[in-house]
């Protein structure tokens, strides 16, 4: 049985990477060829373009298509055994259809895991350059102009702006209020807030200041005063597209910190947080899929198995983005959002091995 199961297992993997070795020769030109103009526009070094750019974009390549690329290999080998009635003879001595599952079901946990690593630990790393090229040579600076911000800073601390504005660091009709036993204790009001880069504190202007202890109250007032304050301009132009850059440990810490806050939008992070646990299931998933529609012998062969097999992927791949909004934008949990397609594709992969020739 280990002769078969090494026969399977380097099939499978070779057919993986032989595939992704392809593909990412073929997405690499099409992506020279469409930044060409951009490369040349900015003087971008035809090193940084090989190291920082391209060297760094084929770990997130990889990542990103793993799941879908599995299937596909599994397929492709898969349905030219079953054409060459090496399934048959399989089955026809002896070995039970489950124990054939075997050495795919290795290989999956073995893509599943390098998904798995890839997505936390080693993109996050190799994106930091990859971004920073872009916004060097590729992409133009995001001005951020946020309006009506509310944000919980500390336990019982809570700062609003009507207005912040990246580009000058500044920021408008400022407060900030301190609760004690649901008490308000401490408030400060100002008419605008501006950050100095250069000793890296916080410049007040027309600022009022109330403080309360118990039935005895002292207001205070000024024209201007340096200040330092527990949030830096960076807490207010946070882009999703930074999560991307996030280790798992540093990207739970953040979602902590958001939560702390009161920041509606950690729910998106939340999501990108269980999409890295959950993507690399889908892995082990689509590969059962993948063995039990193309393991039966049929007039179509590669192309039959291709065909009904990518429609599934691309449904399991349209049930992701769906309740992914519903998770963002509704009210269903991000936890129960990412799993439901797993969960609902896993009975699919039961119910068509249960029914796969024997």
């Amino acid at each position: 049985m280990k002769t078969l199961d090494i026969y399977i297992i380097k099939k499978f993997l070779g057919t993986f990477f032989l595939i992704l070795v392809l593909l990412i020769f073929i997405v690499i030109v099409f992506d020279i060829s469409e930044k060409i103009d951009d490369f040349l526009k900015f003087d971008a070094p035809l090193r940084a373009i090989i190291f920082d750019y391209y060297f760094n974009f084929v770990p997130y390549f990889i990542n990103l298509f793993s799941y879908l690329l599995t299937f596909i290999a599994v397929i492709f080998f898969t349905s030219r055994m079953a054409s060459d009635s090496e399934i048959i003879a399989i089955l026809s001595s002896g070995v039970s259809f489950k124990r054939l599952l075997f050495p795919y079901f290795v290989s999956a946990v073995v893509l599943g895991l390098l998904s798995f690593f890839l997505a936390n630990i080693i993109i996050p790393y190799t994106n930091r350059s990859m971004f920073a090229f872009e916004k060097k040579y590729l992409k133009e600076a995001k001005e951020f102009d946020n309006q009506n911000i509310h944000k919980q800073i500390s336990p019982g601390a809570f700062i609003y702006l009507e207005n912040f504005n990246t580009h000058t660091r500044s920021g408008w009709k400022f407060t900030l209020e301190h609760f004690k036993d649901r008490q308000l204790i401490y408030k400060l009001r100002a008419d605008r807030l501006e950050w100095d880069s250069v000793k890296s504190h916080w410049i007040i202007s027309n600022y009022y200041v109330r403080k309360i202890n118990g039935e005895e109250e002292s207001i205070t007032k000024g024209q201007k005063l340096d200040t330092i304050l527990p949030f830096v301009p960076a807490d207010f132009t946070e882009d999703i597209e930074e999560v991307k850059i996030m280790n798992y440990f540093y990207l739970r810490e953040h979602i902590q910190k958001k939560e702390l806050r009161g920041d509606p939008d950690v729910v998106k992070y939340k999501v990108k947080k269980y999409e890295r646990i959950a993507f690399p299931f889908a892995t082990i998933i689509l590969t059962l899929i993948g063995v039990a529609v193309s393991s039966r012998k049929v007039r179509g062969g590669i192309g039959f198995h291709l065909g009904f097999g990518l429609a599934l992927t691309f449904l399991y791949i349209l049930f992701m983005q769906i309740f992914t909004v519903f998770a963002t934008f509704g009210n269903l949990p991000p936890l129960l959002a990412v799993w439901i397609p797993n969960i609902l594709f896993g009975i699919i992969a039961l119910l068509l091995i249960w029914k796969a020739p024997k």
